[in-house]
């Protein structure tokens, strides 16, 4: 490979003028495996890539600690830079994940804006349940950079 591209998505300590404590991130495990799966093909499709890993965390991330790393190599890095920004585009519109933020004051569900597409698709049941505590153990050793602990939704290909 030419080019190792990575996104690593951080909890920052604000948000709208609020201090920020940590995130809680929740998912539908099943659809949200296949979703990223989904992803990493469609990359393939798109782009002339080499290897793609996603990985992105479930349960409390505190602030400075790591929620999502996309990591793609291809031969050039045009090709690897364009399928990591596609990805968390895609990812934060199509994979049921759902974050939830903590301040000092408060706390509230937050919708990406490339949410909305999938809400609006999706037109989900009111009563849908997702369990608060997901934990999957998987190993990936395709990039490094989803090595890292406490990554509960991987994916990768090839």
């Amino acid at each position: 490979a030419g080019a190792i591209s990575t996104f690593i998505g951080v909890t920052r300590n604000n948000f709208n003028n609020k201090e920020v404590l940590y995130l809680e991130y929740e998912a539908y495990v099943p659809m949200a495996e296949k979703k990223l799966q989904q992803l990493c093909e469609k990359m393939f499709e798109k782009w002339d890539l080499i290897k793609v890993a996603i990985g992105h965390r479930t349960g409390v991330v505190e602030v400075k600690q790591p929620s999502v790393i996309i990591a793609v190599s291809s031969a050039h890095r045009v090709a690897s830079l364009e399928a990591v920004h596609w990805c968390i585009d895609e990812l934060k519109a199509e994979v049921p994940i759902w974050k939830k933020e903590f301040f000092t004051d408060g706390q509230m569900w937050k919708e990406n804006p490339e949410s909305r597409r999938l809400l609006t698709r999706a037109n989900r049941k009111q009563g849908y349940h997702v369990p608060s505590s997901l934990q999957l153990a998987l190993s990936v050793s395709t990039a490094a950079a989803v090595a890292a602990v406490g990554f509960s939704l991987l994916a990768r290909w090839r």
